[in-house]
């Protein structure tokens, strides 16, 4: 992690937040290409306020963001996500009147890479396979965040965004998201940004880990060490 070229995202004393109000005071953070990071914390702390902030929804107020080594700090969200960052927010961000197929269209620049692109990832996510005609409202909460995912990694990203994709799924989903994240870098070296409650589905996709407090990181760790569960529990019921 020497040199900002090393760098898939670079985040240097952001400041941000809503109209009047300040959320995330000169917060920094680092993620080397093809490191996964899952950052934690209660609700209200200024999760969904970074990631939003990362993809240029919310503007600055102060500090720098640069995405392999190029300052992203002003460039409208959709010049971000062609510079390779994927973003899978929290709320639903699906068009439940169109299809399967044309959601997952809307993560490629051009519609004529859809077969390559989704016959890369319909090994992950064979329960869409049949079903691409389907309207994309009439599936579960579970599948619609599947979908979600699924068109992120339609983009073919070097860096994906995830806001609390778990939240609300049962188990056997959870691991099927797991694994698709897996799969993901694995196969591509792909940088992931998780925002976090589900804390054992955090630590088993992410490399280190980040505790974020009144807009604050106050704790990164190993999240493969033994003690990264009971410190982030501790912070967490506090």
């Amino acid at each position: 992690m020497s040199g900002m070229s090393d760098m898939a995202l670079d985040v240097r004393e952001i400041t941000s937040g809503y109209r009047n109000s300040i959320v995330l005071r000169k917060l920094s953070l680092r993620i080397a290409a093809g490191e996964a990071l899952a950052l934690l914390g209660k609700n209200g702390m200024g999760k969904t306020t970074l990631l939003k902030t990362i993809m240029g929804y919310l503007p600055t107020r102060g500090g720098t963001i640069h995405v392999r080594g190029a300052d992203v700090t002003r460039l409208a969200p959709h010049r971000i996500a062609r510079a390779g960052v994927a973003y899978a927010p929290q709320e639903h961000a699906l068009f439940h009147d169109l299809s399967i197929r044309d959601n997952l269209r809307l993560g490629l620049e051009q519609a004529s890479t859809f077969d390559e692109r989704f016959a890369q990832i319909e090994p992950v996510f064979p329960v869409f396979k049949d079903r691409l005609r389907q309207v994309a409202g009439t599936l579960s909460g579970g599948e619609q965040k599947m979908l979600l995912v699924a068109r992120a990694l339609m983009m073919a990203p070097s860096m994906i965004l995830l806001d609390e994709i778990t939240e609300g799924l049962q188990p056997s989903v959870i691991d099927r998201l797991a694994q698709a994240l897996h799969w993901e870098r694995e196969r591509r070296g792909t940088t992931l940004l998780l925002i976090e409650q589900n804390v054992p589905f955090a630590l088993a996709v992410a490399d280190r880990y980040a505790v974020l407090k009144q807009g604050a990181i106050i704790e990164e760790g190993d999240a493969k060490a033994q003690r990264a569960a009971p410190a982030i529990f501790a912070h967490l019921r506090v």
